[in-house]
């Protein structure tokens, strides 16, 4: 079952083979690797791997990885993952990435976190999501808050980058509607 989320702006769709080069050059961009926990370099036979398995569900695997795509064009400007799935609590963690930063600024990650949210409330019935955001991502942290996540803990010293303890900032949904 593919899933097709669609705003004003762009849609949501799972991956595909196709996105193999897009994903090489997210996985492999060594600015990148802060905002997440990887360390190496991945390969494209190993990223293969994971396309071929990628039609597993988030019930599964505990995450769901989707591209995020220009109306128009269909262009892929970036992912958005639900990760770390807790179906007995009800709640994930949520990342997001706009790869180009010409494309960033423009409203496509808050369109992006809303389509997730909304899908992740309505269909996934969580109760809450939640967000890592290293300290000095600056526009990550205003994303966030525009799209109604608060600022709920701080992780001192959580992260070391280039020889230096950065601190990274919890940010949380709640679903009201869910009891």
């Amino acid at each position: 079952m593919a899933i097709t989320l669609k705003g004003k702006q762009l849609f949501l769709r799972a991956l595909e083979p196709e996105d193999l080069e897009f994903i090489h050059q997210i996985e492999n961009d060594e600015e990148l690797w802060e905002l997440s926990t990887t360390l190496t370099p991945y390969s494209r036979f190993i990223l293969k791997q994971y396309l071929k398995n990628i039609h597993r569900d988030i019930f599964e695997v505990k995450q769901l990885r989707l591209a995020i795509c220009k109306n128009h064009t269909e262009e892929i400007l970036g992912m958005i993952d639900l990760y770390d799935y807790d179906p007995k609590n009800n709640r994930a963690g949520i990342g997001i990435i706009i790869a180009s930063n010409v494309e960033r600024g423009r409203g496509y990650g808050a369109e992006a976190l809303q389509l997730i949210t909304t899908y992740s409330f309505t269909h996934l019935d969580m109760h809450q999501l939640y967000a890592h955001i290293l300290e000095g991502n600056d526009r990550s942290i205003k994303l966030f808050k525009k799209m109604n996540f608060e600022q709920v803990g701080v992780l001192k010293d959580w992260k070391r980058i280039r020889g230096s303890y950065k601190n990274e900032f919890i940010f949380q949904l709640i679903n009201t509607d869910v009891h």
